[in-house]
């Protein structure tokens, strides 16, 4: 296992941003270097352990899914490869964890499709028998399959903020008729295209969010990460019918590992806050984590 990379420190580029996960450094006016980092962040916090080999998994996964999505939607990968704009000194920093990618106008709305109930789609639904204003039937439980895949989206927060749902008549508001109609339309057929894949696998992708941005002609363009464990609910089909009967949340493949683990400590008899910073994570959280990460990337690219 290579040496975890909790932040980047590239001097040849200019960064411009440090994200929850990657870093991005200007290439030119045009590109950006997006630098994935081992760092994981839940419930808005970083955390203070970064899970080693991460950020190359996450890479492998979102070209993976890039490549095999291409003809829905074009994306911001510039074929380029990423050593060929730093330093030799930075080749370790930067190789197998960053993409070279164009420099879009990005658009401020996180494009969310479930098409399982989980997370805060159940908490909302068990309040309003709906989900961003989408109407559900009744009856639905924790971790059940929706009728057919939603779009939900979510307005993207300031870093250290928590993003918002928000329903699709807020997006119009922000991006305009026409743009929002092929932002849930494009959403929707990458998910549901990729969901497909992913149970040929053994994986149910329950729920996944999608960046997206113009680029110099006006076209929409996926960008970001892609169907990741970290943008992404993958919940192996092994046990799902188990948990499912029992109304829990499935085994999962993404941060609902992390994430079940802090809501189930105490500081000082009290659950933790959800603010900074996190409860530290134990040495057997952290590889757990690692080895679920690298078994889904394995089990999709088998």
């Amino acid at each position: 296992m290579t040496q975890a990379l909790h932040t980047s420190a590239l001097t040849s580029l200019p960064l411009l941003a440090r994200g929850k996960v990657r870093d991005n450094y200007a290439v030119g006016k045009d590109r950006l270097l997006m630098v994935a980092s081992d760092r994981l962040s839940a419930f808005d916090v970083i955390l203070g352990e970064p899970i080693p080999g991460k950020g190359a998994l996450l890479t492998q996964m979102a070209l993976f899914w890039f490549g095999k999505l291409g003809h829905i939607c074009p994306n911001h990968l510039t074929g380029e490869t990423p050593e060929s704009v730093v330093t030799p000194a930075e080749v370790p920093q930067v190789v197998n964890r960053s993409m070279l990618v164009k420099r879009l106008k990005p658009i401020p709305v996180e494009a969310v499709v479930r098409g399982y109930l989980a997370g805060s789609g159940w908490k909302e639904y068990q309040e309003s028998q709906a989900v961003c204003g989408v109407p559900l039937p009744a009856g639905l439980k924790n971790a059940g399959k929706l009728p057919e895949p939603i779009f939900t989206p979510a307005a993207k927060a300031e870093a250290g903020e928590h993003d918002e749902n928000i329903s699709y008549e807020q997006v119009v508001k922000v991006v305009g008729p026409e743009l929002a109609a092929q932002i849930k339309k494009i959403s929707i057929e990458i998910y549901s295209t990729a969901a497909a894949f992913a149970l040929t696998k053994g994986i149910i992708i329950a729920d996944t969010k999608f960046e997206f941005g113009l680029d110099e002609n006006g076209t929409l363009t996926l960008m970001d990460e892609v169907l990741t464990p970290d943008s992404s609910r993958y919940w192996p089909i092994e046990g799902y019918e188990a948990a499912y009967a029992a109304g829990q949340n499935p085994p999962s493949y993404d941060k609902q590992f992390v994430r079940d683990w802090l809501e189930s400590v105490r500081i000082n008899g009290k659950p933790w806050d959800k603010t900074p910073p996190a409860p530290p994570l134990p040495a057997d959280v952290v590889a757990k984590t690692a080895a679920k990460y690298q078994e889904a990337l394995t089990r999709l690219t088998a």
